[in-house]
């Protein structure tokens, strides 16, 4: 299955490598697209749940690291001013 990994530039100027285990996260999230922090919050929980799912179909159970990085995400969210604005850069 092709990962993907992507760059979260926050509103405080902070900026993070997150990994999803399919490309299916590619429906949830666009390159470039300037999202409030909570658009983006819920954009990327469902992407990588779907991405979990993904992998359980295929090897019978959840992507632990993709739940991972979508806590990761929701507590970098938390720090966020809630008026912020989030763009993502998808990487090779």
């Amino acid at each position: 299955m092709p990962e993907v990994r992507f760059m979260v530039n926050w509103p405080d100027g902070s900026n993070r490598v997150c990994y999803s285990p399919s490309t299916v996260i590619h429906d949830y999230l666009t390159a470039e697209e300037a999202l409030p922090v909570s658009e983006f919050l819920t954009r990327a929980t469902a992407g990588l749940d779907a991405a979990s799912t993904r992998v359980a179909k295929l090897y019978g159970r959840p992507c632990a690291i993709a739940e991972r990085e979508a806590r990761e995400i929701a507590t970098a969210a938390r720090r966020q001013p809630p008026d912020g604005t989030v763009t993502i850069e998808f990487l090779r």
